[in-house]
């Protein structure tokens, strides 16, 4: 572990620390706590994939992916005061589709070191759309009242309101992963490139992998938006 390289880029921390404290604005706390927070974690994650690596039955690492998908359901209920329930179940059925797909196409296999980062890569976009999905669509029933009112008034079920709704936060959700499929080989070069460019790989084996990669995320970012929003939906009309 190069400690003298991630003490040098610390500094990229405390810059805007201090000028987040000048400024005033009261989240220099929040980014230092967090930063040292990543250290941690991505430390501890170090050890742990070293020790996950070596082992061969997947039976025995499977269990991390499902801790995966606990605690990101935690944290979707967390920051959308939502069903943990429904937050599991989405980024569950989501993910094991995606896997699922990737692993049947042999596209990856259950081999520790690509089985769990492709994993966590695939829970953690699902997790961000899934609470971009459900926060969107509370903030839609919120503001379009109105609306709601206006289509039961002509005979119209509630359930057809939302699903206009509906659409409108996937297609919200959806607009990060968009933004990115126009930008990326132009503007940016996104990190699973750059990644295996500075390990020493060729670029087109680089852009290969990449390529996997950005497919995989337009499947996963549209399928938890798309069954988050159902489950929102499903026991809004009950």
């Amino acid at each position: 572990m190069k400690i003298d390289l991630i003490a040098l880029s610390f500094i990229l921390v405390l810059i805007p620390s201090i000028i987040t404290y000048k400024l005033k604005i009261g989240i220099e706390k929040e980014i230092l706590k967090n930063s040292i927070r990543a250290l941690l974690q991505l430390t501890a994650l170090g050890f742990i994939l070293g020790f996950l690596f070596k082992i061969k039955n997947p039976l025995f690492y499977i269990p991390v992916v499902l801790f995966m998908l606990l605690y990101s359901s935690y944290i979707a209920q967390k920051r959308t005061k939502y069903s943990y329930k429904a937050s599991f179940f989405t980024l569950s059925l989501s993910s094991i589709i995606i896997l699922s797909i990737l692993i049947v196409f042999h596209i990856i296999s259950l081999k520790p070191n690509e089985f769990i980062p492709i994993a966590g890569m695939i829970i953690g976009n699902a997790l961000n759309t899934y609470t971009l999905t459900i926060e969107r669509l509370k903030r839609e029933i919120e503001l379009q009242k109105e609306l709601i009112e206006a289509f039961i008034a002509i005979g119209a079920k509630y359930s057809d309101a939302l699903k206009i709704m509906q659409r409108e936060a996937i297609k919200t959700a959806l607009i990060p992963v968009n933004n990115m499929l126009q930008t990326i080989g132009v503007v940016a070069i996104p990190g699973i490139t750059t990644g295996m460019l500075l390990a020493g790989a060729s670029p087109l084996t680089a852009v290969s992998y990449q390529i996997v990669i950005i497919y995989m995320l337009v499947s996963i970012n549209l399928f938890s938006s798309l069954f988050g929003s159902y489950f929102f939906i499903s026991q809004k009309v009950k």
